[in-house]
């Protein structure tokens, strides 16, 4: 990549922060996972979300409405029924957030065992640092 290329990389990075904190949401990516297939209630996405409250998927079905990749469809009935589907531009965005799901899954292990041999190591680093200051 040439120095101009870079520069217009980075240049059009900027403010895109706000987008990627939303789609990089972990309840975000949970929520588009479980739409992907097919429009659901707001009960069956709790269920398909293990771990969120009600409060956070309202939240989440807000934010994601508010920036287009959400609708929710009211049907006139006795109660109100209400649906939610992703649009147009969330159908855009599930594939990759379900690529990036399914990446997370399969080198999850391996992340994990990083994560202790890093802690073990860190620990040892601390003590050591401990007894020489002593």
């Amino acid at each position: 990549m040439d120095a101009t290329a870079s520069l217009n990389l980075f240049e059009n990075c900027s403010g895109v922060g706000e987008v990627l904190s939303r789609i990089g949401d972990k309840w975000t990516v949970q929520v588009v996972v479980a739409l992907h297939q097919e429009p659901r209630r707001f009960n069956s996405l709790k269920k398909l979300v293990p771990g969120i409250s009600q409060q956070m998927l309202t939240r989440t079905l807000k934010a994601l409405e508010r920036d287009g990749m959400v609708k929710r469809i009211v049907h006139d009935t006795t109660p109100p029924q209400v649906e939610y589907s992703l649009t147009e531009l969330g159908l855009s965005l599930s594939d990759p957030v379900r690529r990036l799901a399914e990446w997370a899954i399969a080198h999850r292990d391996v992340i994990g065992r990083c994560r202790d041999v890093f802690d073990t190591r860190s620990q040892r680093s601390a003590k050591d640092g401990q007894h020489r200051g002593q």
